[in-house]
């Protein structure tokens, strides 16, 4: 269900296996209080949130307070978070940034529209993956529901097992990763990065011998030449 990878006294940081809702789902016990079992909380806070599809970083507050002042620098955009993730296509693009308001199509899906008026911005990169496929490095600036997913959909490489937004694709799980993090905290900065291929739970595709170089060239994902955005403050 999780492993941790961190603990400090005001946080716990796990890595989600995929298909593990963060909240009580189908009769699950909820992965809060399985967490708490092991770090010997009472109650664990979600200040951030995964889809059930998504593995990797999952960060939770220990205390009240801490759940305040974490969620706060998710609401402020002050975590820079980036996801890996394999598409099923070749891309429109194979970098560059992604942008444009999100409406519902149908009852859990999302599409994206040419509009701007409280967009989802995404940067990302990509690589060479297994033929057909495409390796993605994502960096989201905005938060909201299946981003990266209706992201890359948009652009023609929908997400390897995605049940949504790619149902054709048949693997052994939806290929989204939440790869690395970085914040600032109490004046420390603290940053991570979860390498999928460290954890079986994570999935057999990024073990393919050209995802694995592409993701051994992005080990450090902050230090990447990101250019830039203007990102409106809406």
């Amino acid at each position: 269900m999780f492993d941790i990878v961190y603990t400090h006294a005001d946080f716990v940081l796990i890595n989600k296996h995929p298909n593990v809702s963060v909240h009580k789902d189908d009769g699950d016990v909820m992965l809060l209080q399985e967490v708490a079992a092991v770090t010997g909380d009472e109650h664990l806070y979600l200040v951030h949130r995964l889809d059930k599809m998504t593995s990797g970083l999952l960060l939770l507050a220990r205390h009240a307070q801490a759940a305040s002042e974490l969620s706060g620098l998710f609401a402020q955009r002050n975590v820079q978070k980036f996801y890996l993730a394999i598409g099923s296509k070749k891309p429109k693009k194979k970098q560059g940034l992604i942008s444009g308001d999100m409406e519902r199509t149908r009852r859990s899906a999302w599409k994206l529209v040419a509009t701007q008026n409280n967009p989802a911005i995404t940067q990302f990169l990509s690589a060479a993956a297994e033929p057909g496929e495409r390796l993605f490095l994502c960096k989201p600036y905005t938060g909201k529901t299946h981003q990266i997913r209706v992201a890359l959909k948009s652009i023609g490489s929908a997400i390897v097992g995605d049940p949504i937004y790619n149902p054709t694709s048949q693997a052994d799980r939806g290929y989204l990763h939440a790869f690395a993090i970085r914040f600032d905290y109490q004046g420390e900065t603290f940053s991570w990065v979860c390498d999928p291929r460290t954890f079986v739970a994570c999935g057999s595709k990024w073990h393919e011998s050209t995802v694995s170089q592409g993701v051994d060239e992005w080990l450090s994902p902050w230090q990447l030449n990101w250019p830039t955005l203007k990102v409106s403050s809406k």
